[in-house]
């Protein structure tokens, strides 16, 4: 870190301005491999010396420049710096206010840059400037080393917010991406939740403060949880694979090891071999050698005994006596390295066979392993179709869900707007009954001083009366059917309300009735007034009685409407139970396939105890074959144990014969 700082001086000095202390006392107390200049002012120069500093520091993993009020200049220099750096694996420019400029350069870094994987740009403002927006996605989408994205606070429009869904399908190596209080709306959202499917590696997306619609949070959220888990299948199979790949790796060094011992057994056999032939031959070499000598003796012997015509005799009978022996003996030794050849051969034979025979069961064992790799791929396909189809069953479920909101939202909207028609309509009825008795017991005062005068004009205002409660009559029927047209689109439940309706009409009766009671006291004084109330309290029960039928057609109404409503959510149970039962009959199969990739596992380990079980009785096998070759070479030794016996029997029978011919003391002492 000091020649850094040496570095660091000089550049700024070359380019005519002086180093800041601030940075320099910074710079002397950092730890080693990370450069934190947090909350530090850097001027243009300082940031070019940095530039051209970091793409030769070899030793910086961590470079933090949050709260530094970069200039869009120094930003751009710095950047462009850091693009031929192959170590840097944290940056964070939180709090620098970057835009426009500051977007490019960013996007010319990702798109350069192959070792960064972890960038934070909080509390700046990138998604300002569209185009500048947009050439950072597309340095995001042809990156391949970043995992974690921080874009909080960035002012992302949904413009923005499309142009990042647009690089998240390109992008295959981001991991976190965090969205959280900026301007992304609806719009963005929902582009945002498109581009979900088609990536697989994203597994966190935080979108929160985005005047996003709940509903697209949850979907959002769902996509998240279906990749988490997608992620952990593929590291599970990840671990899988590799404890798979490290047993086969183990077997195939263990099969290795194995035919490598053997090949070195059969060499070493053969080189023992090698070794007793070169010694049996040395030996008989040896022996024709003492042949030779003694026949060069018996030569001699034959010269010496040639002096005498008796000693000539004897010695031609001896000589044709050691001639059948030499002849015997060299028949013997013709057969005997006749027979050690062939026993040769055929332990070569033999030896080549359990070579081949090895090297075939070797072939089949791979074979077998290649075809449970085979097998095994085919096991991870058929689980990645099965979770793929999972995913989209999920995802229509999800969909569904969401209708039926809606559908339920409408419901209730609807009968919202039934209820106030309902209102409506009994408040005009309540009026026109009102008016309807205020204009009666006008009539009754009316009647009760005209029948003080005239008497006789009782009977024209009874019969005006009767009219009027005809017409009456005639409106409520049509006030009814309207009423009830209007009660049949109504689709939810109104007890409550219909409760305090009949709590009202009641009061209403009553008010009637007390009305009646006045009536019939102020017609007691006469006769005919008495007669004419009457008559018109009948009216008025018999509306009573209209009314009380007209409310319990209604109540029942509501009770069909509510059953109505009962069996349309028994119905939506049904559906969703029975989706429900298809998820959990897909679910079973999946258990099922992972139960089969247990039961092939096993079926592989059990095939590698086979394997190894082989190994054992080849190990067994070779060790037989070893006791035959110590067998066959115990009979060799004994077989040349003889050869020297019978060798050494000729010699004692040569030199018996030697020391025992006549003319022993005519030759010259050995």
């Amino acid at each position: 870190m000091e020649e850094f700082r040496r570095s660091y001086s000089r550049l700024c000095r070359e380019s005519g301005a002086e180093p800041q202390e601030a940075v320099l006392q910074q710079l002397h107390q950092l730890p080693r491999g990370r450069l934190d200049l947090a909350t530090q002012s850097l001027t243009v120069e300082t940031c070019r010396a940095l530039g051209k500093l970091l793409p030769r520091e070899m030793l910086c993993t961590e470079l933090v420049l949050s709260d530094c009020m970069l200039s869009e200049e120094g930003a751009t220099l710095l950047l462009r710096g850091l693009c031929a750096n192959t170590v840097l694996r944290f940056l964070d420019l939180k709090g620098n206010n970057l835009r426009a400029a500051g977007a490019e350069a960013l996007g010319k870094l990702l798109q350069q840059n192959k070792s960064i994987q972890s960038l934070t740009l909080e509390w700046n403002s990138l998604g300002t400037w569209d185009d500048a927006f947009a050439t950072f996605c597309g340095g995001l989408a042809a990156n391949g080393a970043l995992q974690q994205l921080d874009l909080r606070n960035n002012q992302i429009s949904h413009k923005g917010a499309e142009e990042l869904a647009l690089a998240l399908k390109g992008n295959t190596t981001l991991q976190q991406l965090d969205l959280r209080w900026n301007n992304v709306g609806l719009l963005g959202g929902r582009a945002l939740m498109n581009c979900l499917p088609s990536n697989r590696t994203l597994w966190r997306l935080d979108l929160a403060g985005n005047n996003i619609p709940g509903d697209v949070l949850r979907a959002v959220e769902q996509a998240m949880g279906h990749s988490q888990d997608r992620l952990t299948t593929f590291q599970e199979n990840q671990a899988r694979t590799h404890v798979l790949s490290k047993e086969v790796q183990h077997l195939r060094e263990e099969k290795s090891k194995q035919f490598l011992d053997l090949m070195e057994t059969i060499d070493k056999q053969r080189e023992e071999m090698a070794k007793s032939s070169r010694a049996s031959a040395a030996r008989v070499g040896q022996l024709q050698e003492a042949l030779n000598e003694r026949h060069s003796i018996i030569n001699a012997l034959k010269a010496k005994l040639q002096m005498t015509e008796a000693a000539l005799a004897l010695s031609e009978q001896k000589a044709q006596d050691l001639g059948e022996l030499l002849a015997t003996a060299e028949q013997e030794q013709l057969s005997l390295s006749q027979r050690q050849a062939k026993e040769l051969k055929l332990e070569q034979q033999e030896a080549a066979e359990r070579e081949s025979k090895l090297l075939r069961d070797l072939s089949a064992a791979n074979e077998k392993n290649l075809l449970l790799q085979n097998q095994v791929e085919e096991l991870e396909r058929k689980v990645r179709c099965q979770q793929e189809q999972l995913f989209q069953t999920r995802q229509e479920l999800t969909s569904t869900s969401a209708e039926l909101k809606m559908r339920a939202i409408q419901a209730e909207e609807r009968l919202d707007m039934e209820k106030r028609r309902c209102r409506q309509s009994l408040e005009d009825s309540e009026s026109l009954r009102i008016k309807e008795v205020e204009h009666m017991t006008r009539h009754l005062e009316e009647s009760e001083r005209a029948m003080q005068e005239r008497v006789q004009r009782l009977e024209a205002a009874r019969l005006s009366l009767e009219e009027e409660l005809g017409r009456v009559k005639a409106a409520a029927l049509s006030e009814r059917g309207q009423a009830e047209e209007e009660l049949i689109k109504a689709k939810n439940q109104a007890h409550l309300e219909e409760r305090q309706r009949l709590a009202h009409l009641e009061d209403k009766l009553r008010l009637l009735a007390q009305a009646r009671d006045e009536a019939q006291g102020a017609c007691l004084q006469q006769r005919q007034a008495v007669a004419e109330a009457q008559t018109r309290a009948s009216q008025l029960g018999l509306q009573v009685e209209n009314l009380r039928r007209r409310l319990e057609e209604l109540q029942q109404e509501l009770s069909l409407k509510d059953q109505e409503r009962v069996a349309e959510v028994s119905r939506v149970r049904v559906e969703l139970q029975e989706q429900n039962g298809r998820l959990q009959a897909e679910l079973a199969a999946q258990e099922a396939l992972r139960e089969k990739v247990a039961a092939l596992e096993r079926q592989l380990k059990v095939m590698a105890s086979d394997h190894r079980e082989a190994l054992l009785d080849r190990e067994s096998e070779n060790a037989s074959l070893r006791e035959k070759l110590r067998l066959r070479e115990a009979e060799i030794a004994r077989i040349r144990d003889e050869e020297a016996q019978r060798a050494s029997f000729l010699q004692n029978a040569v030199l018996a014969y030697v020391q025992g011919s006549p003319v022993r003391t005519l030759s010259p002492p050995k």
